[in-house]
């Protein structure tokens, strides 16, 4: 069953000290430099980290992030709590199937352990787990685990967990993907950032991994058109490889391998790449960076195609004018932050009147809201 994030409560969390905000099938995050576009993502893929299967758990999630003292809005004052709360249905017009909201707090005795404040869950209303329980009163160790990432625990609700566990992240750095063994990283079982992305690409089965490479090619031979015959391989130690045709103005076209290809490409592969890859909830990161602006304008297309089949939920952030130029994304599509001294706030970009009347006369969306989150008095920048 295909479920999707509905809505979205945060305390206390990072940039935001009190949000609350209803997400759809696609949605554009947008806002001003350290508004929180990339810690509003994080929310899930903290998540996520909490869930997965492999090196999962509160307390490394919170560990790998800095600590609470990182975590915890400096708005937040005499509210010590971090509180997340999401609803998960099975699209955007149905009553929340599911309801997961855990609060954290961090122990100012002792060992200054992290724990669980609060952990409940619903289903379809009903509430089924409400911690502490009993059994925590009793041994307050417990409470530095969710109930979320014990197997034995979340027999009645692990379709969240399972949910969780599968959310995707992308931010891919092609220098990481190019030269992955000059950034060593241990321990790291899933990377969005490039350096396991040909591992990744390698795992998959034959079948469906020439399937994809055969879709991204036909992508790739409109944005780069010299680019043909893509495929996977391996060199003489094992280590795996794209590798595509590179057609120039000698007869025979020279074979390259992603050392060689441009950052744009890379890009584009690894984005389209992730579209295909599963039906779960998918971030993207500024997914136009290193892109041209004319295929930037296009992938809001793409994103729209992808998700009339897989129905699959998208949630990025986004700085580009070229990617809210398309008269297709709603207002009610994207959420605008806007940072004060109290923590940044969320609107819902079709709550606001004057925009949606200027989207209901056909402004663009980047006309309608990037001015808006200009820097004041930006102008003066010039006079560094």
């Amino acid at each position: 069953m295909i479920i999707i994030i509905t809505h979205a409560s945060l305390r206390n969390w990072r940039n935001f000290r009190e949000v609350s905000v209803d997400l759809g099938q696609r949605i554009f995050v947008v806002g001003p430099n350290a508004s929180g576009k990339s810690n509003f993502l994080d929310v899930f893929r903290f998540l996520h980290d909490i869930a997965k299967q492999e090196g999962g758990g509160l307390q490394k999630a919170i560990s790998q992030r800095g600590g609470v003292s990182k975590i915890r809005c400096l708005a937040a004052r005499n509210q010590p709590e971090i509180k997340i709360e999401v609803h998960l249905s099975e699209s955007i017009d149905s009553e929340p199937r599911w309801k997961y909201i855990l609060e954290i707090i961090q122990e100012t005795r002792g060992h200054r352990h992290i724990r669980v404040n609060k952990e409940e869950v619903y289903k379809n209303g009903e509430l089924i787990l409400q911690r502490p329980d009993k059994y925590d009163k009793k041994d307050d160790l417990r409470l530095t685990q969710t109930h979320l990432e014990q197997i034995n625990a979340n027999a009645s609700f692990r379709e969240i967990a399972d949910f969780f566990n599968s959310i995707s992240y992308l931010h891919l750095v092609p220098q990481l993907l190019r030269h992955p063994e000059s950034f060593p990283v241990v321990g790291i079982p899933e990377d969005p950032f490039g350096r396991s992305f040909l591992e990744q690409v390698a795992r998959t089965s034959e079948k469906t991994r020439k399937s994809r490479l055969k879709k991204i090619e036909s992508a790739l031979r409109i944005a780069v058109p010299q680019l043909k015959q893509l495929t996977d391989t391996k060199d003489e130690t094992g280590v795996p490889h794209l590798e595509a045709v590179y057609e120039h103005w000698r007869p025979h076209a020279g074979k390259q391998q992603e050392d060689q290809f441009s950052d744009g490409t890379l890009r584009l592969i690894g984005l389209l790449w992730s579209l295909l890859e599963s039906d779960s909830l998918l971030l993207l990161e500024e997914p136009e960076l290193s892109l041209n602006g004319s295929i930037v304008s296009q992938l809001p297309a793409v994103f729209s195609k992808v998700q009339s089949r897989k129905k699959r939920q998208l949630i990025l952030s986004t700085h580009s004018v070229d990617l809210l130029s398309d008269k297709g994304i709603g207002g009610e599509e994207i959420l605008l932050l806007t940072p004060s001294s109290e923590g940044t706030t969320i609107t819902v970009s079709s709550s606001i009147e004057e925009v949606r009347l200027l989207l209901e006369n056909g402004v663009s969306p980047a006309d309608a809201i990037l001015s808006r989150i200009h820097p004041n008095n930006i102008e003066e920048l010039s006079l560094f």
